[in-house]
């Protein structure tokens, strides 16, 4: 009877146990226990709205030097990556055909100047004739005036001093057309001398030689480039930033520049150009970015990645981004009331790359709101307050 009386309490004992436990369970571990959450206060400081790109190191000032004329390349003096100077002889070439057309010209010139000398010989001599017949006419007129010469003998005397003079105006415009066809076959030898000049290929400021794009016995057009040489004063960053983010992007704000190639130091830069035209394939902004000091070792190409100041509050109170949450088209965040969460709307300004939102209405400083929590938040839904959360899926 003993053994059976203490089998039952034994029973119950364990029965109110388990059901304990399982009330526990389910009131700290399971469905109905508290979202654990994490907090955060609104703090005062200074906030950097920034934008993020990746660019290229690229060449403002860049020189392509070839010849004007269809040529072949002789000697190449230089090779890809060869520090210039200005002035310096970088290339030489043969213009094709230079000399025939060398000597065609001063042929021309030659009969040119033989036709000027012509010209200017039959005016000398059409002047003369005209003197002689403006004199004569003028003799006749006096003679007929007394009574010596006729009036048809006056008038023919005239008409061949009109008509001598009028040889003469014919001529001095011979004349003047010679000239100027002189002049110009004097301009087009001076021209393809100037070929010859051309054909010495000089760099036109102290640089580096990007590209060696011809070797000797070349032929190449006019136009195209046997060397590119730069100015490697002018490396500058042309960055892509996406259009929703560079309407804030002006110039003379500054940037910092981290190489792909280094990536532990940061260069100060800042913004030199903004360019109108956008890639509307890629919803890009280009923005160019001109470093402070340019750095050694710096390679046209070189991938790099640009932060850009776009806007900066010296004091503003902030939550972490991560604490502003949208729900029904609202920004908001969750507040802890009697261990319960209640959505409260915020008015969100600027946000910074390092996880940081302005908050301009709705919150004061050292309000404190749920960062994180192990779980997406309803409405009056029972909540406790831990330092960190492992495994947070909100």
């Amino acid at each position: 009877m003993n053994l059976r009386f203490s089998g039952k309490a034994v029973l119950s004992a364990v029965t109110v146990a388990s059901v304990l436990l399982l009330g526990w369970l389910a009131t700290s571990q399971g469905p109905l226990a508290p979202t654990r959450v994490t907090l955060a206060k609104v703090q005062l400081g200074p906030l950097l709205e920034s934008t993020f790109g990746i660019g290229t190191v690229e060449a403002r000032r860049s020189y392509a030097l070839g010849p004007t004329t269809a040529s072949r390349v002789a000697r190449v003096l230089v090779d890809q990556g060869d520090a210039v100077a200005a002035g310096q002889l970088l290339a030489e070439l043969h213009p094709v055909d230079l000399d025939d057309r060398v000597a065609s010209g001063r042929i021309v010139a030659q009969r040119a100047a033989s036709a000027v000398r012509a010209a200017q010989a039959e005016l000398v001599a059409a002047q003369s004739r005209a003197l002689v017949a403006v004199a004569s006419a003028r003799r006749s007129a006096e003679l007929r005036a007394r009574g010596f010469f006729s009036q048809e003998a006056t008038d023919a005397k005239q008409q061949e001093a009109n008509a001598a003079t009028a040889v003469v105006d014919a001529t001095a415009a011979q004349l003047a057309a010679a000239q100027r066809d002189h002049e110009r076959a004097l301009a087009d030898v001076a021209g393809v001398g100037k070929l010859r000049a051309q054909a010495l290929l000089v760099s036109p400021v102290d640089g580096i030689v990007s590209a060696r794009l011809f070797e000797p016995g070349s032929t190449i057009v006019a136009g195209q480039a046997v060397l590119q040489v730069i100015d490697p004063a002018s490396l500058w960053v042309r960055a892509r930033i996406d259009q929703g983010q560079a309407g804030g992007v002006r110039v003379g704000q500054s940037a910092e520049i981290v190489l792909r190639s280094d990536a532990r130091r940061v260069y100060p830069g800042e913004v030199q150009r903004v360019d109108w035209l956008s890639d509307s394939v890629a919803e890009e902004r280009i923005v160019n970015v001109a470093f402070a000091a340019i750095p050694d070792a710096l390679s046209i190409g070189d991938l790099v990645e640009v932060t850009i100041g776009t806007a900066e509050l010296p004091d503003a109170p902030w939550l972490p981004a991560a604490a502003v949450k949208r729900v029904d088209r609202q920004d908001g965040v969750w507040r802890i009331k009697d261990g319960r969460v209640a959505f409260h709307p915020v008015e969100v300004g600027i946000s910074t790359l390092d996880g940081r939102s302005q908050i301009l209405a709705g919150l004061a400083v050292g309000d404190e709101v749920v960062v994180h929590s192990e779980q997406a938040l309803q409405p009056d839904a029972k909540v406790r307050v831990v330092s960190a959360i492992v495994g947070a899926r909100r």
